[in-house]
């Protein structure tokens, strides 16, 4: 079990996207420079002094490329620590060698465990740990002070083990999000596209029937569209089939649309007053961009519910224009930050990136919570059908 384990760490990847470099690490670099130099000038008992600053500006420098190159920078430094302190060893100067702006290569063991993939995590960690004994060992200093110095060492990797673990379960719970919205979607469109093939292959039964008299052009004609629907239906199925859960059969009813959200806005208990507006030619939208719509308001509408503190409006509005459809929510709640940007939200962003569109989500800028998403919608002459209001 153990040694599963160690080949688990031992083959695990880097983090993907690591960026290069962030303002922050200019600010750091900026911050130990000037360290090095108030130090360097201030303090009377620096020992080597020059060398003493040349060490202490190289650490400073090694942060830059700590998230692309973890283990050659934690080598470098910790191997500069060691190599000090062997001169220390054969020089034997009176007071330890270095400035205390060195303390920056902790930065480096936080940004080991955090963007390092496995192996470089045990071979960085070996460094640390040889330069942390070498320095104990030299040292004249207590073992409860050792003991100390070396939980102030790795503390910083613990943390950044524990950043990491806490990224990946996020990442991991947004794919699933995404893959939910993903499935969602696909039964829509099945059920949607279920729904009007069921009625073309019905309408073709009928025409068959009644076509008893005609040309044996247009039975055969009838019959190929039967023919046709009915497969192109048991394909289908067997497609979204692995996308549905076990046990949930085929709904042949399309999703609930643009005609259902006067009955979703009917909040119960009347805590917010929602003001729905539907403006433009909303019955022929495409059916997975008219279900959208609905997810988008039900969702926001939810988050209001739930989260919008003192809150007791909620305007909706829902816009078709010539090749977009636009949904807009806002409520007048306090202003939170970005509190309520949760799974939800990330799911819809998913389902509106799939449909071509965007979503955007955020505090006002005085109060409340504005959700405006953009569709793209079909033209009317393209063939898509109009489904009914219910």
């Amino acid at each position: 079990m153990l040694r599963e384990d160690l080949r688990t760490l031992w083959t695990e990847p880097r983090p993907p996207d690591a960026p290069a470099r962030v303002w922050r690490d200019w600010v750091l670099l900026t911050a130990g420079l000037a360290g090095v130099v108030l130090e360097a000038t201030l303090r009377e008992n620096v020992v080597w002094r020059p060398v003493a600053v040349v060490f202490a500006a190289w650490l400073c420098l090694l942060p830059l490329w700590r998230r692309t190159r973890p283990l050659a920078m934690v080598t470098l430094a910790f191997g500069s620590v060691i190599l000090l302190q062997v001169a220390s060893l054969v020089a034997a100067p009176r007071e330890p060698v270095g400035l205390y702006t060195g303390a920056v290569v902790l930065v480096l063991v936080y940004a080991l465990p955090r963007w390092g993939s496995g192996s470089e995590i045990v071979l960085g960690g070996a460094v640390i740990l040889t330069a942390g004994v070498l320095c104990s060992v030299t040292d004249e200093t207590p073992v409860v002070e050792n003991v100390v110095g070396f939980v102030f060492l790795l503390l910083p990797g613990v943390f950044g083990a524990a950043v990491r673990f806490w990224v990946t379960a996020r990442e991991r719970q947004l794919e699933q999000v995404r893959s939910r919205e993903r499935e969602q979607l696909a039964r829509e469109l099945h059920d949607t596209v279920a729904h009007h093939v069921s009625a073309m292959v019905i309408i073709a039964q009928a025409g068959g029937v009644l076509a008893g008299a005609d040309p044996s052009a247009a039975v055969k004609a009838l019959e190929g569209v039967e023919e046709e629907g009915a497969r192109t239906l048991e394909e289908m199925r067997a497609m979204v089939a692995a996308l549905r859960d076990r046990g949930v059969g085929a709904e042949l009813a399309p999703p609930a649309g643009v005609a259902d959200l006067e009955r979703l806005v009917r909040t119960p208990g009347g805590r917010l007053r929602v003001d729905l507006g539907l403006d433009g030619e909303l019955d022929a939208l495409p059916p997975a961009v008219d279900a959208a719509v609905y997810r988008i308001v039900q969702e926001s509408v939810t988050n209001a519910l739930r989260h919008a503190i003192d809150a007791t409006e909620l305007v909706v509005r829902v816009a078709a224009e010539r090749h977009t459809v636009r949904v807009s929510v806002r409520d007048n709640g306090r202003r939170t930050g970005r509190g309520r940007d949760g799974y939800g939200l990330t799911g819809l962003r998913e389902r509106a990136t799939l449909l071509g569109g965007t979503l955007r989500a955020g505090p006002g800028t005085d109060r409340g919570w504005h959700v405006d998403a953009e569709l793209p919608r079909a033209r009317s002459e393209s063939g898509v059908h109009s489904r009914p209001r219910r």
